[in-house]
Parts: structure tokens; sequence; C-alpha cells
């Protein structure tokens, strides 16, 4: 890499770990601010799903904004509407305010995140070349996952939980300008074109199915208002699938879904969305709320999930170079499909040493699927769609993070309410259901008087390690079934297009 580009790559980097740093800082502060906003567990699904949400929505739609108004304008301003966003989220006094922070972060993350990798292709044609860069970026995405959790935990506990929010200014200020100093303008406006009723639909499906499986979660899947917005949910997609097949300039391009390479590795990116993004929000609420940790302690004890991965990373285009994208992202998949299948029988008395290695296998997981799903993407696709083409990658990813948080966080709450109130039935607790979700949902043990707090904390930290083995199933399962779908269909189109380039080279 020469050295004109360094500050380039810096510059990209510095604005990918701003944008990622929130995701783990929040996630491991959960509990506080819970606490100190008195909000339910539903309440804390929407704190993340508000930001994935409208980080999936926007994300088609910002991709082409970068490829028609110039990738380095949009991206800058990506970056000063997340300090924004920041900003809001610290001074808000209650949920509703604090999701509207959300909110306003997810939109601005929509152009940050896709941004980036459009960026660093531009700058990067070569393959191999580029393949490293992004291999960088990943690691450096890992370094961000990696200090969010501790640093996140020792602000909370230190300066309180907005001091998560308040970082964000000096480095996003600080990463303005830099990329205003170093990023070349690049655009191409022929290739875009903003379809507004395409935004509507895509937020008006991922809305209503998230909001469904949240209520669900709460509710029940018999609940009247969770089962109309799960219907909403599944017509909007539809309508919005029929709108994008038909409309000449659409956000979301499905003739590039014609290459089966190209669609497997979205299908593969949403998965990952769903099992691996969304086990942060999980493993943070198991590890304080069913063992016990603080918030600092919680964040060290995530940390091999994203260390492993930070030292990985780096190798990965190499590693893809000599055995292809597929390869590697299988074996990320199962490693992943590993680690969540060994959590299944992990409890709130589980030794420490198991849980690391767990998450060091997970963390060898993403390290190997998600540079190369982006970059395998990335490749599948003419160049000069780049922008369009991170989006549609990032957004399916984003996607399945605002799916998984609401549907194995609706798995994990209803399961850990049905074995805690079963628990307090057997000991002969009056009002069982009640005193139940009351602990669950709101983290709220003084409704009991028979059993006394420590009794119901015991029965509590027992079920909710149940809820959470019910999510952690699942998503393995989601993972071993990715990896097939990657084995069986992505590896042999690999193979049949790596074929066809040697034959016309030689000809």
């Amino acid at each position: 890499m020469s050295n004109r580009r360094l500050p380039l790559v810096a510059a990209v980097y510095l604005g990918t770990f701003v944008a990622l740093l929130d995701i783990s800082i929040v996630n491991v502060a959960l509990p506080t601010i819970q606490i100190a906003l008195g909000i339910d567990f539903a309440g804390l699904q929407w704190v993340i799903d508000a930001y994935t949400l409208c980080l999936s929505a926007f994300m088609l739609s910002a991709g082409l904004i970068g490829d028609r108004y110039g990738r380095k304008r949009s991206w800058l301003a990506g970056i000063g509407i997340f300090v924004a966003g920041s900003a809001i989220c610290a001074i808000a006094p209650n949920l509703p305010v604090l999701l509207v922070g959300r909110v306003v972060q997810g939109i601005a993350g929509s152009l940050i995140i896709p941004g980036a990798l459009s960026i660093l292709t531009q700058a990067f044609p070569d393959g191999r070349e580029r393949a490293g860069v992004i291999g960088g970026w990943a690691s450096f995405a890992a370094v961000s996952l990696l200090t969010g959790p501790v640093v996140g935990g020792i602000l909370v506990e230190t300066a309180g939980w907005q001091s998560i929010f308040l970082i964000n200014l000096p480095l996003g200020l600080a990463t303005i300008a830099l990329g205003a100093a170093s990023i070349v303008e690049t655009s191409h406006p022929e290739h875009a074109h903003l379809d507004l009723v395409g935004l509507a639909l895509s937020i008006l499906w991922l809305g209503a199915l998230t909001f469904g499986l949240i209520s669900a979660g709460e509710k029940g899947w018999g609940d009247r208002e969770a089962v109309i917005a799960l219907v909403v949910g599944f017509a909007g997609l539809v309508a919005f699938l029929a709108f994008e097949a038909r409309t000449p300039r659409p956000m979301l391009p499905l003739g590039l879904f014609r290459d089966v390479r190209f669609a497997v590795a979205n299908v593969a990116s949403f998965a990952l969305g769903l099992t691996s993004y969304t086990s942060v929000f999980l493993y943070s609420m198991f590890l304080q709320q069913a063992q016990g940790w603080s918030p600092t302690q919680a964040g060290l004890r995530m940390a091999p999930l994203f260390l492993v991965q930070m030292v990985v990373s780096p190798a990965i285009g190499r590693l893809s170079q000599r055995y292809g994208h597929s390869a590697l992202m299988t074996s990320g998949y199962l490693a992943i499909g590993l680690s969540m299948l060994g959590m299944c029988w992990v409890g709130p008395s589980t030794p420490y040493v198991t849980i690391g290695l767990l998450f060091a296998v997970g963390g060898l997981g993403n390290a190997l699927s998600i540079p190369t799903g982006s970059a395998a993407a990335m490749s599948f696709a003419p160049r000069e769609r780049s922008g369009m083409v991170s989006a549609v990658i990032n957004a399916t990813r984003q996607g399945g993070t605002a799916i998984g948080i609401a549907l194995l966080g609706a798995l994990m709450s209803m399961r850990a309410t049905a074995l805690l109130t079963a628990h307090l039935e057997n000991a002969g607790v009056a009002n069982a259901g009640a005193v139940a979700r009351a602990a669950v949902s709101r983290h709220d043990f003084a409704a009991d008087a028979a059993m006394g707090k420590d009794g119901l904390r015991d029965l509590f930290a027992a079920a909710y390690a149940g809820g959470f083995h019910a999510a952690m199933l699942t998503a393995a399962i989601v993972s071993f079934v990715t990896a097939g779908l990657l084995a069986a269909i992505l590896a042999p189109a690999e193979a049949r297009s790596a074929r066809e380039t040697n034959q016309s080279r030689q000809g």
C-alpha cells in the first residue's frame, strides 16, 4: 500500500470504529439503562433494534446516495449525523428520547458502514490488495467491538451510562477532519436513483416484522397486535419485492441476485446478523443477569470473542486468495454454530474457562465469515456498482440483526418466563405468572414476599439461562444450515466461475 493512501485508510477505519463502538458499548450498558430509565425487556430490544432497523432500511438508499452525490460527501455527512444522534442519546431523560437518538444514529450508520467498503473498493482496484485492506478493516472493526464492552463497562460504572454516547463526539469530529483531508471524491450518478417508494416499503415490512416479534415475546404469539404486525410485515415484504421487480430504477436491483454466488452471499450475510451479531446482545444479558457480573466484568469476559477475530482477520486476505471465499465462509459458520451449540450447556455457575473457550471459537468463526462474506459479495458484482453492492450486503446483515434481536430475544424472554413461572408455582408462590413476568421483563424482584429476593433471584438465574439456551440453539441451527448452503451452492458456483475465467484467459 502506498503511503499516500494511508491517511485514507486511517480515516475509513476510524469511522468504522466510531459506528461499531456504539453497538458493543450499548449492549454491555443495557441492564444499567433498564434500571436508570425504568424500561422493560421489550424496551431494551428496541434500544438495539431502533438502530439496526434504521441501519438496514436506509442502507440501500444510502448506498445510492453515495454513488450519485459522491462517496466522500455522503460518508462525511454520515459521521456528522452520527455525532448529533449520540448527543441526543446522551441527554435522553426517558426511553422515547433515547430511541429518537438511536434512530438518528441508525440513519447515520447507513451512510457510514457501506460507505467505508465503497471508498476502499474505489481506492484499491487490485483484488489482492483490496482483500488485504478489507481484512484490515474487519480487524479494526473487531478492535471497536473488543474495546466497546470493556471501555463501556468502565464508563458505565464510573461516569454513568450517558458517557457511552458522549465518547462518540470527539472521535467523530476527529474522523471528519481526517477524512476531509484524505479521501478522494468519486461518484457514478448514472447508476443511482432514489427509490422513495421502495424505501417506504422497506421501512414498513422490516419495522412491522420487528414490532410483531418483540410484541410476541412480551405478550405471546396469540396477541392480536403481534399477529397483525407480523401479517403486515410479511405482506409489506411481498409488496416491496414486487415493486422492486417492476420499477425501472429500483433501490434493490433484483437482477444482481441472478448470480447465485451473490444471492447466497446475501443469505449468509442475513444469517450472520441473525446469529453472530445478535449474540452480543444475548451474551451481555446472560453474563450480567444470569451470572451476576458487573458491566465491566461482563465486557472483559466477552473479550475472547473479539480478540480472536482481531488477531485472525489480517490473514483473511491471503487465506481467501489461496482457498477461496466459500471454504472460509463455510468454516466460519460451522465454528459459529459450534460455539452457540456449546452455549446451550452453560448455566449461572459454569466456570468462565468454558465460556471463554466458546467465545474464542465464535470469534474465529466471525473472523472467517465477516470479511470474507463482504469481499465475496463485492467481487461478484460490477465495480461501478460498489456503493449499491456494499449497501446490499450490509443491509441484509443488519436486517438479520434486527430480526435476530426481535426473534431470539422473544424466544429467550418467553422461555425464561415460562420456566420461572413453573419454578414459582412449584414453590407455592401466589400469582406466579405475574411475578415471573416482572422479574424477566423488568428485572423487578420486589413483587415476591414468600421467598425473599435472594430465593427469587436464584430461580430467575436458572430460568434466564434456560431462555438463553433456547435462543442459542435456534442460532446454532441457523448457522449450521447456512454452512450447508454455502458448501452445496456457493462452493460449486465459485469453482465454475474460476474455471470459466481461466478458460477465457487462455483463449
